[in-house]
């Protein structure tokens, strides 16, 4: 019996497969020790790229963000620079999307307002704001804005007001009124509007509104 327990025992030891050595530990180190990827301005500093090669690959970035989704001029030059690409490079490249209609920053504003007023219900401030970040100059985005006027921003505003007070119904009154101009107020409408579109839109209701005082 001790020899057949011996002998399984034995064909068990046999049949285990061997211990991995240091092969994983080794590669993972090796992982993390690997070179950094160079940057387009250092491999065309190294020689591994040419000037053509470059403005090429620029061309291909520019042409893959543009497919996503529009972009201003200073949004490609701030895309192309995080990628590395050095000024010398980004320039004449842009320019020649400039040259072709393909990035133009009039149109790219005038889109940028219809919208974030029809779609966000934006105020002509907080888009202003927007298109400051986006890059546009601020001639370009006077001409996109006056596509809103006082009285689009006074609709708006309204019914804006009104879905806002809906959400809030049960609470008190002061507290609708002030989570509603609030709200307004991060979309860039004045207090003076928002502070009235919600009254309206709360005495549209049956709210009591003659001892709130006028705003200002």
């Amino acid at each position: 019996m001790e020899g057949v327990s011996g002998g399984r025992g034995a064909g068990k030891r046999r049949g285990r497969p061997a211990r991995p050595e240091h092969g994983d530990g080794e590669g993972r180190a090796a992982r993390r020790e690997r070179t950094p990827r160079k940057s387009v301005a250092e491999r065309l500093e190294s020689g591994e790229l040419t000037i053509e090669e470059a403005v090429e690959l620029a061309r291909e970035t520019v042409l893959r963000v543009l497919t996503a989704a529009p972009k201003s001029r200073r949004e490609l030059e701030q895309s192309l620079g995080r990628k590395g690409y050095p000024e010398h490079v980004v320039t004449p490249v842009l320019d020649r999307f400039d040259e072709v209609g393909l990035v133009d920053d009039a149109e790219y504003a005038q889109m940028v307002v219809r919208t974030r007023h029809g779609e966000r219900g934006l105020a002509r401030r907080a888009i202003a704001m927007e298109l400051r970040r986006r890059g546009i100059d601020d001639d370009t985005a006077v001409e996109a804005l006056e596509q809103v006027d006082d009285e689009d921003e006074r609709v708006t505003a309204e019914q804006l007001a009104h879905k806002l007070v809906a959400r809030t119904r049960g609470l008190d009154r002061d507290v609708r009124v002030r989570r509603a101009a609030a709200a307004l107020a991060r979309k860039g409408y004045g207090p003076g509007l928002a502070f009235g579109v919600v009254k309206d839109a709360l005495a549209a209701e049956g709210e009591e509104m003659d001892d709130l005082p006028e705003y200002g």
